[in-house]
Parts: C-alpha cells; sequence; structure tokens
C-alpha cells in the first residue's frame, strides 16, 4: 500500500484546538502549517489562482465550521489531492474536520493515473474514505495524441480491483473545455471507464459539462451501469426527468445554492429524492455564501441545508435520504 502523503505541521494534530463551530477548522488554519516558500510568495503553481480572473486577490481563508447536521451525510465527490487557499490539508485532518460537521464519508475522485493512485491510498489509509478511479475526459485527447490513452486506461483498469475502490470517476464528456477535435478520444475512455464500471460492479461518477444528450446516448448505447452518478449535476428538469427514468443518480455540489443557478434549483425540484445525492467537487464550487472561497469537505453541510431550503424540506428527513442514497450506491464508508 501506499503511504498517504502528509503535509508537515507546526504541533501534533492532538495538540490543536477541537473543531468549534463559528471557527475556521484548525486543520484548515494556516497558522497550524509550514507554508511551502513558493505558496507564502505567491507563486504556488500546482493550486488554484490566489487572484481572480480579474486580478483581484481572492479570500483564501477557509469558511467557518457549520453546526452539526441532524443526520450524517457523505460528501460523494471531492479532490484532496488540490490544494488551495494556503495550506495542503492531509487526507486525516480533512476527515476530521468533515466529521466535526456530521460529515461522515468523502469519495475521493480521480482525475488521472497519479490522483487515481492518491484516491486509493488516501481510501486504504483513512477511514470514512472511499476512491473513485478514472481518467478526466480533458485529459483523453491528450493522451491519445501521445499514444499513451490504452497504457493509461490499463493503469486505471487494475486500479479499479484496489480494495476501497468503489467508483470508476470521473469520466464523461466535456465540451467546453475540449475542442470537437477531442471529442473521438473523450468518448473512447468514456465507454472503456463504462465497461470498466460494469466488470467489477462498481458505480459510475459522470463529468458532463455541457455535453448532456451525447452522454446520454452513450450511455444508452452502451448500457449504463446500475449504480450510474452525475457528477456535479449541471442540467435541466429535462435532464433532471431522463435520470429519474433511468434511475441515475443526480449528485448536486455547491452550485445549487448559487443565487443565480434558477435551472439548477428547478431540476432539483423535478428530482426523485431517492436519486439525490451532495457533493464539494472541492476546492472548486463553495457554496453560498462563500463562493469564491477554498472549499473542503466539511463544507457540503452548508450545501445540504441550501438544498433543504430549495425543496422546503425537513433537514433532518433529508440528510438522512442522502445517507441512505450514498450507502447504496457506494455501500459502507
Amino acid at each position: 500500500m501506499i503511504e498517504t502523503p502528509i503535509v508537515t505541521t507546526l504541533w501534533d494534530t492532538h495538540q490543536r484546538p477541537q473543531p468549534q463551530p463559528g471557527t475556521t477548522p484548525a486543520a484548515y488554519s494556516a497558522e497550524w502549517y509550514r507554508l511551502p516558500d513558493s505558496v507564502e510568495s505567491g507563486e504556488g503553481t500546482e493550486r488554484r489562482a490566489l487572484t481572480d480572473r480579474d486580478g483581484r486577490r481572492r479570500d483564501v481563508e477557509f469558511p467557518a465550521l457549520p453546526g452539526p447536521l441532524p443526520h450524517p451525510v457523505v460528501d460523494n465527490h471531492t479532490h484532496l489531492d488540490m490544494a488551495d487557499g494556503l495550506v495542503q490539508v492531509s487526507v486525516a485532518d480533512a476527515m476530521d474536520a468533515a466529521r466535526s460537521a456530521s460529515v461522515l464519508g468523502l469519495v475521493q475522485a480521480g482525475c488521472d493515473v497519479e490522483s487515481s493512485r492518491f484516491a486509493v491510498s488516501a481510501a486504504q489509509s483513512v477511514p470514512g474514505v472511499l476512491a473513485a478511479v478514472a481518467l478526466h475526459p480533458n485529459e483523453a485527447p491528450s493522451l491519445a495524441a501521445s499514444d499513451s490513452l490504452d497504457e493509461a486506461l490499463a493503469d486505471i483498469a487494475a486500479l479499479a480491483s484496489q480494495d476501497r475502490v468503489r467508483c470508476i470517476g470521473e469520466t464523461g464528456l466535456d465540451h467546453v473545455h475540449t475542442s470537437e477535435s477531442g471529442y473521438a478520444a473523450q468518448e473512447e475512455s468514456f465507454r472503456a471507464h463504462i465497461e470498466f464500471a460494469k466488470k467489477h460492479g462498481l458505480a459510475l461518477q459522470i463529468h458532463d459539462r455541457e455535453a448532456h444528450a451525447d452522454v446520454v446516448r452513450v450511455l444508452r448505447e452502451v448500457g449504463a451501469p446500475s449504480r450510474t452518478v452525475f457528477h456535479c449535476f449541471s442540467g435541466d428538469p429535462e435532464l433532471a426527468r431522463i435520470c429519474n427514468e433511468n434511475g441515475w443518480y443526480m449528485s448536486f455540489a455547491g452550485t445549487v445554492t448559487f443565487k443565480n443557478a434558477k435551472p439548477l434549483k428547478a431540476a432539483l425540484l423535478e428530482a426523485d429524492r431517492s436519486l439525490i445525492l451532495t457533493e464539494t467537487d472541492a476546492p472548486f464550487l463553495t457554496p453560498h455564501p462563500f463562493r469564491g472561497r477554498p472549499n473542503a469537505p466539511y463544507m457540503v453541510n452548508y450545501t445540504v441545508r441550501g438544498m433543504a431550503e430549495i425543496l422546503s424540506a425537513d433537514l433532518e428527513q433529508l440528510c438522512q435520504q442522502i445517507w441512505a442514497n450514498s450507502e447504496r450506491v457506494y455501500g459502507q464508508f
């Protein structure tokens, strides 16, 4: 087993203050970490930008820990290997903070061979973490161009049989960040991943970026796995109805809480409650009212609260439903 990477800290974890609602969890506070020189100088390259698209400095402090939920939930899709803000938090610390917010399970998603290996290591090292392994659709065209797509797919197929791997993801189609010339490679990769999921009896997490019709077409042509999840669901009520008809799960991220997300809110209202999941997609898509700031698994707590408001649902009942749906898709955490 590969050891999960751990960031060097100033003090032992047990010496830190216990997370308190209304304060930033200690694991996400810069004072508890020795920051890499590249980050201290603002020159970090393997993390999200510290400035926004307009050149304005982002607020890179993690939001406060919310109060506990009336029932545990699951962050069904996160990327703990991707840094944001001023700290790189270890998987164990991220899970500790999540538990304090009633998030008792998470799925660490892979985007390439390296991050998929990280996901497997994290899941095998830290209780409450499960792994998803895959090549992101935007990786496929460059891999095909270098004649290495087949090799990378073989690596993912090998990882799929590892202990604590419960999902193939994230895979799918992206018509935003890949030009039309790369669509064929994306679809080839997507079809291969679908077969991996069916062969190993795993769930499938789909990345669908403005490619709804083609994603649905491929799923119908190849035959979708019995547990298919639209990660970071971005469709409208019509796609929600298609998912309802086919028993495909819809995982809602912080985007559903954004003020301008009317079609997405309408899709949530259309979705069958037995098919609803939730996620952070951290470090991206931080929910309202913290949009633009760093995201982390504990923040799915805020998204669930927002979903309950949109649905006019009892918060405890919604949390119970999300937990049951998550275990039905991934098994026990």
